[in-house]
């Protein structure tokens, strides 16, 4: 993808201009239509077990229970930073039966860092819901590092002169995310880059990096069990699932960011299939066993109109490409 900003300003425009156009509710042609009257596909960029894919399969189970009985299925297709399902996605039939469970890093991030892209976030795709947002928490290993806190953490870093920092993949959240705590801290990490926040978690307990910015939903029963301590977590307020204080509340207002996802449908989905899948979704995510549910896996539940989300997608696009540009970092 051609990565000159105006050309970039244009496409977030699009994307905007096109989700207030689509923005019709849904008639009773959608139900006569008989949608959903077969499975419905979920593709995920990441593996089993990973935080996509926990929302993905709740929102699965939801869908398909409102749906009456309807099959949702998820289907992982892991790989290239979520690019491989995000490329076929952004190919199926625009039928509403095959959707993306997106994040930051597939719709908002990858148009910077990649001269060529395989997809066009902003043509694309349509805007669903965002389903949910995490916090990041700075975690370090207790048995390799005494530092309780940020403040601490950088100046054991600045005496031994070296900070690695492991991430779950090159281009993603957390890598940008080491880099704007070098820029906060003025040090100079080592980004270490691993396949899975899984993989980074195991490089932080063997001491082969000293932190890694994880999501709070998979580093809490770490950090509660005494193996991993959180310094900071990156979100505007403390999350409900760990109470450790913010980057801001520890001197560094600059360390706010967080990542999201959310559901997205190939190009020229219908616009009444569009706002059904909008309404159920909204539902799903906002039910009081959804949102518990997925607020106890470390989330913090939106569930917003397709308007709110691609709005949300074209102010991240410009944040992150800003992160991009600062660190010259390309993909390809």
């Amino acid at each position: 993808m051609p990565a000159r900003p105006g050309k970039r300003a244009f496409g977030i425009a699009a994307l905007v201009v096109a989700c207030a156009t689509a923005f019709a509710p849904w008639t009773a042609a959608s139900a006569q239509a008989g949608y959903p009257n077969k499975t419905v596909r979920i593709l995920v960029g990441f593996a089993a077990g990973t935080g996509p894919d926990i929302v993905a399969r709740l929102l699965a189970q939801k869908l398909s229970e409102s749906w009456g009985g309807i099959a949702v299925i998820v289907d992982n297709k892991p790989g290239a930073g979520g690019l491989i399902a995000a490329s076929e996605a952004a190919r199926a039939a625009p039928d509403g039966y095959t959707l993306m469970l997106g994040e930051t890093g597939q719709l908002s991030i990858a148009p910077s860092s990649y001269h060529r892209l395989p997809y066009d976030p902003a043509k694309d795709f349509v805007p669903v819901s965002q389903v949910v947002s995490s916090d990041f928490v700075l975690l370090v290993n207790p048995q390799k590092t005494p530092a309780r806190n940020v403040q601490e953490f950088v100046a054991w870093t600045t005496q031994r002169k070296g900070l690695f920092m492991g991430t779950f993949g090159a281009g993603t959240p957390g890598h940008f995310g080491a880099y704007m705590f070098g820029d906060a801290v003025r040090l100079k990490p080592e980004p270490v880059h691993y396949k899975s926040t899984g993989d980074a978690l195991a490089g932080i307990f063997s001491g082969d990096v000293h932190a890694v910015f994880a999501s709070v939903g998979l580093a809490a029963p770490n950090v509660k069990a005494g193996k991993l301590v959180a310094l900071g977590t990156t979100g505007a307020s403390r999350t409900g699932l760990l109470d450790v204080p913010t980057m801001k509340e520890q001197g560094y207002p600059g360390l706010e960011f967080t990542s999201w996802f959310g559901i997205v449908a190939p190009a020229r989905t219908p616009a009444d299939i569009l706002a059904r899948l909008n309404i159920d979704v909204v539902k799903a995510v906002q039910s009081a066993d959804g949102k518990a549910r997925l607020e106890d896996a470390g989330f913090r539940v939106t569930g917003t109109s397709r308007e709110a989300f691609a709005r949300i997608i074209a102010d991240d696009t410009q944040t992150w490409g800003k992160a991009v540009a600062a660190t010259g970092f390309r993909a390809d």
